[in-house]
């Protein structure tokens, strides 16, 4: 179990704190930002790093099942509209990779984490896109996850991480926006059209719940992360919240959402719904999900491929350095 993976954390009690962590402490409960300079608990500072480093690489991998489809798309319009989202992923990742940048860790370490295995990141990424019509699933369903997870995020403790947030959200309600206009018009177009509309919903519906995270009472990092606000919400409340503004969004295009427990629950304002398959989820942590080895791969050699781009750079900057150098 993944549980087992990672060290069970849980938020310090006050008399566990030392005085400059309840210093601390304190200036979160009042809402202040932490910027990069000042003094943070060193636990603070790994967790950030993996949040946000988990987060950058999924900005970067999730460009593969998008970018696969940018050759095939149905219209020059939506051709341009993909190769406009996928540039917005990359442009995410290098607004992570620099926040956490700020936290004393190198880009080039973080990528190694990545291609090692030993730093994950989303397990939707590792689904396939098998139709055109996944890519407005992506868009509606993957998308409307992210922003979910990502709107609170913009009250961050951390600077930098919240900061980031705010233009990454912006964009990413368009990548939502233009995913259900591509889903609105299959649902709406040729009965065939719908039937790949309704496949592909039902294929990522519950990896799309998966994106939360694991229940509350498997998740070993939310306590802590809640009181320290690099975590704003649970990761059942995000889940709940995202089931019930998108289920009527479903019904609304005339497609069904495949739960037969899905009812809704007048006590509690609120959808009543499936958990998903938490033993597929921990295998695609672990990395046995359908597209693992495929996505890391493919980081992997882009990399390697790149290596005489870098070099280059490197080098043009070391030879600058040394002019200016010189005529100083």
């Amino acid at each position: 179990m993944y549980a087992q993976l990672v060290k069970t954390s849980r938020a310090k009690a006050p008399e566990e704190m030392s005085e400059q962590e309840r210093a601390f402490q304190a200036r979160i409960d009042r809402g202040e930002k932490i910027e990069p300079k000042e003094w943070m608990p060193e636990e603070y500072r790994r967790t950030l790093i993996r949040q946000i480093g988990q987060h950058a690489h999924s900005e970067i991998v999730g460009q593969l099942p998008e970018g696969n489809w940018i050759t095939r798309a149905p219209t020059l319009q939506r051709k341009a509209i993909l190769l406009a989202k996928v540039q917005d992923e990359a442009g995410h990742g290098l607004y992570l990779y620099c926040a956490a940048e700020t936290l004393g860790i190198s880009r080039d370490e973080l990528i190694a984490m990545l291609h090692s295995g030993k730093m994950k990141y989303s397990s939707i990424f590792n689904y396939p896109t098998l139709t055109w019509a996944d890519i407005g699933a992506v868009g509606w369903l993957v998308d409307g996850a992210a922003i979910m997870n990502q709107v609170p995020l913009q009250r961050c403790s951390y600077g930098p991480y919240a900061r980031a947030m705010v233009r990454i959200c912006k964009e990413e309600s368009f990548h939502q926006r233009q995913g259900y206009d591509l889903i609105s018009k299959m649902a709406r177009g040729t009965p065939e059209q719908k039937a790949m509309a309704q496949d592909a919903l039902n294929r990522f519906w519950y990896p799309s719940l998966m994106m939360f995270g694991p229940s509350d009472k498997e998740s070993v990092h939310s306590a802590q992360s809640m009181a320290w606000r690099i975590k704003i919400n649970t990761n059942d409340e995000l889940r709940q919240k995202f089931v019930d503004q998108t289920v009527p969004q479903a019904h609304y295009l005339g497609l069904t959402v495949p739960d037969d427990k899905l009812a809704w629950n007048e006590d509690k304002r609120a959808y009543d719904f499936s958990e998903p398959d938490w033993e597929e989820f921990y295998a695609v942590v672990r990395g046995d999900g359908p597209c693992n080895r495929d996505r890391l791969g493919a980081r992997v050699k882009a990399w390697e491929d790149g290596a005489w781009f870098r070099d280059g750079l490197a080098a043009h900057a070391a030879k600058t350095r040394g002019a200016k150098m010189a005529a100083e």
